[in-house]
């Protein structure tokens, strides 16, 4: 029985390379590409993939947030997180969310067969290059200044830095503009930032939203 994947990147290049790359093995099948996390996190339950290749940096919805979310709804799922992003915070970020590999895009035509295989088989896969930062990980006891943010806080945090206004926030996730006001300084707040613009280079430094 072949391993079905599910791709999920906002980049349709990056996505036509994994799937050119997989349809070269004969137990890999990739059913299903998405554009960003809300999609994957609707397609999940739909298409029921064996493994989720998941960029980390995608607009609507990132991709830890994603994991975090099909995770709860289907935990037999298990993904494999996309990034640039090599730091122990990303990595420590996306294990706690659910993930089930961290994989370097850099490293991906070398590894992701490998990281696809692994996972199925039910072990854990780290990138060599990530893994060479495990160790900061291990007994760490300071989280994430992201872990200090509620799950609507992170997504008012993601939408804003997109550049959407608090009307356009309030009608998407079905809040009044003042809830979303109140949000914004909340979370403000508590990452000690004064303005968009810091909020923007606090969500770029942590993989939040796309850097393009």
């Amino acid at each position: 029985m072949r391993i079905r994947v599910l791709l999920a990147d906002d980049h349709a290049l990056l996505r036509e390379g994994l799937r050119a790359l997989l349809a070269t093995t004969p137990d890999i099948e990739v059913v299903g590409e998405v554009g960003t996390g809300r999609e994957a996190e609707r397609q999940v339950p739909r298409i029921n993939p064996d493994i989720v290749l998941m960029d980390i940096a995608m607009p609507d919805l990132n991709g830890i947030e994603a994991v975090r979310l099909i995770h709860a709804k289907c935990p037999a799922v298990r993904i494999v997180m996309l990034s640039m992003h090599a730091s122990a915070e990303h990595v420590y970020r996306a294990f706690e969310a659910g993930a089930w590999g961290y994989l370097l895009k850099e490293e991906a035509v070398e590894e992701v067969i490998t990281a696809v295989r692994t996972v199925h088989a039910g072990r854990r896969y780290l990138s060599l290059a990530v893994a060479q930062n495990v160790p900061d990980l291990i007994g760490r006891h300071e989280r994430s200044p992201v872990d200090r943010l509620s799950a609507r806080e992170r997504q008012v945090l993601q939408l804003v830095v997109e550049g959407r206004t608090s009307s356009e926030i309030a009608q998407m996730i079905c809040l009044s503009p003042k809830s979303v006001q109140t949000y914004r300084s909340r979370l403000m707040t508590k990452l000690g930032v004064r303005d968009v613009s810091s909020l923007v280079k606090f969500a770029l430094e942590h993989g939040l939203t796309p850097s393009k």
